[in-house]
């Protein structure tokens, strides 16, 4: 099957700043030698990796102020197409904080966006007209706080409308008012999900019991759970899978999440089967950690993972 467009909703938009230190030192000075400036917010994370992937991709999304535009020419380096909508407040920035003794990151986040009913309308109305020729769509990140709790649900339901499936990647109220419209993959990190389902889990194996139940009980098309360096737990009829790629030394971990959406998608619209589809998205997810800017990643680093990447039933 030949390459289609995927589509990615990112309510929340943001551009990251990453900087690089040793150590966190709360109350010192620290210093950094090095900083690169980043797409940000989940979904459009998602569009730089498949742009990595060779995927074309639209980005629709809520754009303000000066950020807003320097985040556009971001896009338009990566070939990703652009799809904004002009609204009030500033685009957010996050300072990503990358750690290299500890091996971790941090997110400070500036900035939010004012939204007001006319413009959700048009938001609505450019969505329309871009699912249409959508192979998948990418809906991630959180919601600004005066956008309807409902808007992923209002989406997904638009969606169907042209029979284009979605992944919805959230968490929270969000999540829970979208459940209903019954999006064909619900994927959340581990944090997320405990959270959103009230399901505190003290270890994987009781969080693959936990996670096992709610794709029961709500029956959900196919769920998905990142769990950082215990790997990808995934739940469809396509089979109950724990996958987990050998572990890399990071550089920077942002964006690893979202290139599981990305090869996901990108992969069951090509005709894979999950279990194959699972093993470009371990592959593409521990890829990311290797590069500066966030959701980067390189083609000769998936394909020297991939191998490597187990796939057990659970």
């Amino acid at each position: 099957m030949a390459n289609m467009m995927i589509l990615t909703v990112t309510p929340n938009s943001a551009l990251d700043k990453v900087l690089f230190i040793q150590k966190w030192v709360p109350g010192g000075t620290m210093r950094t030698e090095k900083t690169v400036t980043s797409v940000g917010g989940k979904g459009l994370d998602s569009s730089v990796v498949l742009r990595h992937l060779g995927v074309e991709t639209v980005g629709l999304t809520f754009v303000a102020g000066r950020t807003g535009y320097e985040l556009i020419r971001l896009l338009e380096k990566y070939g990703i197409i652009p799809e904004v909508v002009w609204v009030g407040g500033k685009t957010r920035v996050a300072y990503v904080v990358s750690e290299a003794q500890h091996e971790r990151h941090s997110h400070l986040i500036t900035g939010k966006l004012n939204i007001n009913p006319t413009q959700v309308e048009e938001f609505l109305q450019r969505f329309r007209h871009r699912v249409r020729e959508a192979a998948w769509v990418i809906c991630a990140g959180s919601l600004p706080l005066n956008l309807p709790v409902t808007f992923y649900r209002t989406i997904i339901e638009e969606a169907k409308q042209y029979h284009v499936p979605v992944l919805l990647d959230s968490s929270g109220k969000a999540v829970e008012e979208a459940i209903p419209a019954c999006p064909e993959i619900l994927k959340m990190n581990r944090e997320e999900f405990e959270r959103t389902f009230n399901l505190p889990c003290s270890n994987l194996e009781d969080l693959k019991q936990q996670a096992d139940q709610v794709y029961r009980t709500y029956n959900l098309p196919s769920l998905v759970i990142t769990c950082a360096s215990n790997g990808i737990l995934s739940y469809s009829q396509g089979g109950t899978f724990h996958t987990r790629a050998p572990r890399q030394k990071p550089v920077n971990a942002a964006g690893a999440g979202d290139a599981v959406s990305s090869a996901l998608v990108w992969r069951l619209s090509q005709g894979d089967s999950w279990r194959d589809a699972l093993k470009w998205v371990g592959a593409t997810a521990a890829a990311v950690v290797l590069t500066e800017g966030t959701a980067d990643c390189h083609m000769q680093d998936i394909l020297r993972i991939l191998p490597q990447v187990k796939i057990d039933e659970i």
